[in-house]
């Protein structure tokens, strides 16, 4: 089972990744729980956003993609304990140097993005 999950969760990131970096709003949209929040901070300015907004915020920019930029994201580690696990993650785009924490639950039996915490680091 830990195996399964493990698989499932980085099926989950890699979906996030691409849905961060081609900018694909559906793929991004089912990565997270409709009732997900987004709490950081973008070069020291707070940021909160709910997914929607967040997902409203995506889809108004170009994509990492589109400006040409390579894909450089990647896992920094999981932690899984039952239904519930901590990913770390490098998310490097657009000039900034994001890196994410995102709380992931199996829920109904998918693995969601319950609540990400992230940090812009230069």
């Amino acid at each position: 089972m830990f195996k399964e999950n493990r698989e499932a969760i980085e099926q989950l990131i890699a979906d996030y990744f691409e849905g961060i970096f081609k900018g694909d709003v559906d793929k991004l949209e089912k990565c997270f729980h409709e009732n997900a929040y987004l709490y950081g901070d973008i070069k020291g300015v707070d940021y909160l956003k709910s997914k929607s907004a967040y997902i409203d915020g995506v889809k108004n920019r170009q994509s990492p993609k589109a400006l040409g930029e390579e894909c450089k994201m990647g896992i920094i580690g999981i932690d899984i304990l039952g239904k519930a696990a901590m990913a770390k993650l490098h998310v490097p785009f657009s000039g900034y140097n994001y890196y994410d924490y995102l709380s992931l639950a199996k829920i109904a039996g998918e693995w969601k993005i319950v609540n990400k915490v992230f940090t812009h680091v230069d």
